[in-house]
């Protein structure tokens, strides 16, 4: 059936900023996803190790404060530094089930000097094979106090199946020259990663799906007081404020007319699975095709600049 795609939307919460406890419960949702032969598995963003919750409830634009300090070097403990293999197992399991994969991470980036954060989306294949490491272009309001900005690097697409899929995080969504790069680029499975909460995707959802014509898969993640382990730095600042439930989920999936396959669904721990037909898109592209029969480009048109930037370049590297 190469012209359908099993999907599972893994809305789960994290063990909150303890990566090594977040990959165990990643793993055991892929192994699930391959028990239900899903051919894709798509996890929320920032989910490994989570999403920096802390900054709204803690005063987090203080100047050289010492709370935020001592929470940021934990988050920074925590997050994952993909070259020295921290997602080898995910990878491996990922082979063993057959399964592609889309992980909403905390990046340590390697090239960048390893002490700055990065909110990445990657996609490994079903060969257990990272094929494309997207870091957040623009964090969002707050973020910006403890993720950098990231490059074009990652606007890619990947082939999977009769599929090309590509993805966003979070407010990158609403970013409308990003989303057109991955539609020129062929892109008719849009991928979209956000920490929680059906506010953020019911209806930006159902938006790019008519705009590009398209499925629209949409996951978030899961977050409430009783997530926070009780070895989280300065823990007690942090649920002073805390509402009960900061992340409720909201995962959806739309068809290429806009239509709901799975509406948002809230308050649930669970892999959520569907499964898509590519004739839909075919169908839809008749009276509408973005960067097709719908398209200027002798009046309008995207340059995308894909360098991985870095502060240095090794010119002559002699040993």
């Amino acid at each position: 059936m190469e012209h359908t795609l099993k999907i599972g939307m893994a809305q789960i919460a994290p063990v909150w900023l303890d990566k090594q406890k977040t990959i165990e419960k990643i793993k055991n949702y892929i192994t699930k996803a391959g028990d239900n032969q899903c051919e894709l598995i798509v996890f929320g963003e920032a989910l490994l190790p989570g999403y920096p919750f802390w900054l709204t409830l803690t005063n987090g634009a203080e100047f050289n404060s010492t709370t935020q300090k001592e929470i940021h070097a934990h988050y920074l403990k925590n997050s994952i530094q993909i070259e020295a293999g921290e997602l080898d197992e995910i990878c491996t399991l990922a082979k063993n089930n057959k399964v592609a994969v889309y992980l909403g991470m905390i990046e340590r980036a390697k090239n960048r000097g390893g002490h700055s954060l990065y909110c990445s989306l990657v996609y490994i294949d079903t060969n257990g094979q990272i094929q494309s490491v997207h870091r957040k272009l623009q964090p969002t309001y707050e973020e910006r106090l403890t993720w950098a900005p990231g490059d074009g690097n990652g606007l890619k697409v990947h082939e999977l199946k009769s599929f090309t899929v590509g993805g966003l995080n979070c407010w990158e969504n609403w970013m409308p020259l990003p989303r057109t790069a991955l539609y020129g680029l062929g892109e008719n499975l849009h991928i979209a990663v956000w920490p929680g909460s059906e506010n953020n995707t019911f209806d930006i959802t159902r938006f790019i799906a008519k705009e590009s014509r398209s499925f629209v898969v949409s996951v978030s993640s899961l977050m409430s007081i009783e997530d926070f382990p009780e070895d989280t730095p300065h823990l007690e600042k942090i649920l002073k404020n805390a509402p009960k439930t900061l992340a409720n989920g909201g995962s959806c999936i739309a068809g290429p007319d806009g239509e709901w396959i799975v509406a948002p669904v809230t308050e649930k721990e669970d892999l959520i699975m569907a499964t898509i037909d590519i004739n839909r898109v075919w169908e839809e592209r008749q009276n509408f095709d973005a960067v097709g029969h719908y398209s200027r480009p002798d009046v309008t048109k995207l340059t995308v600049n894909r360098e991985r930037q870095s502060i240095i370049t090794i010119v002559n590297d002699v040993n």
